[in-house]
């Protein structure tokens, strides 16, 4: 099977690559144009019409929708569309149904892992959708990422998708906190980071962010607005407008998006504590 990648951001262009080096790549295009891109395409149509598969990496569900606006008159049987943008469980259902009116398969397949895992081929995908059809794209979602775990139906998998980014932005937001408050004791960066690892709170997301935390480097793994909307998504999510950690971090993400940290990565919440 070939594959097709839209949107080519910092994860969609990782993958796209790891499935040219594989030899599986039909086509790849993105809203802004890469016209030296392996197997660039010049419009989403193209690749739709050259790949069995097409994955769609975009930034929301306005995004994925205009996407698939463009792509729909090339589906039918025999295309599958695998949809990893992380989006809400209404629309995911929605975009499903368009795409099987067509003949076409749908497979919600949302991820964790930010740019190094990806780079790692350590994405995590959350699928959602019937279980023959994981089967027979293991072999492709196997060459990008380590684990892939067979959540229910795709609208559960959406949904599971934006509670793993809430409880990594909690975390974001409490390790900024507690490193903050450490260093107003005057206590260093390496205290801090040495005792953190022994303690029950340590995890994989301290261990990805301290470099960036103790250099001050808020170059994107992770972009503030991609979790700032993840969190606004989630809130409309099964009547989960009364969770206050969440109100806290969407607002704190938020405040940090309109002093111009949207394309920064989200450890930049840190800096909201800083008077930035």
């Amino acid at each position: 099977m070939k594959i097709g990648v839209l949107g080519l951001g910092i994860i969609g262009a990782v993958w796209a690559r790891h499935y040219h080096a594989a030899g599986v790549l039909a086509g790849a295009w993105n809203r802004t144009p890469q016209p030296g891109f392996p197997q660039w395409k010049p419009a989403p149509e193209a690749v739709a019409a050259a790949a069995d598969v097409i994955q769609i990496v975009v930034a929301d569900p306005p995004a994925v929708e205009g996407v698939l606006a463009r792509i729909l008159p090339q589906l039918g049987p025999g295309k599958v569309v695998v949809q990893s943008s992380t989006i809400d469980a209404e629309s995911s259902a929605r975009f499903a149904a368009q795409v099987t009116a067509r003949g076409a398969r749908y497979l919600a397949a949302p991820f964790t892992g930010s740019k190094p895992a990806a780079e790692q081929r350590q994405t995590i995908f959350y699928l959602g959708g019937d279980a023959g059809l994981v089967a027979e794209l293991e072999p492709l979602l196997a060459l990008i990422s380590a684990h892939r775990f067979l959540i229910g139906t795709n609208e559960q998998a959406c949904t599971l998708k934006l509670a793993m980014n809430l409880n990594l932005a909690a975390q974001m937001q409490a390790l900024s906190e507690a490193l903050v408050l450490c260093r107003r004791a005057g206590v260093t960066d390496e205290v801090f980071f040495a005792a953190m690892g022994k303690n029950a709170g340590y995890s994989g997301l301290t261990k990805l962010k301290e470099p960036k935390l103790r250099a001050g480097d808020f170059a994107p793994q992770f972009s503030v607005k991609h979790m700032h909307k993840d969190m606004r998504l989630a809130s409309k999510t099964a009547a989960c407008d009364d969770f206050p950690v969440l109100d806290a971090v969407r607002e704190a993400l938020k405040t940090a998006e309109a002093r111009g940290m949207a394309d920064e990565d989200f450890s930049a919440l840190i800096k909201l504590l800083n008077g930035a």
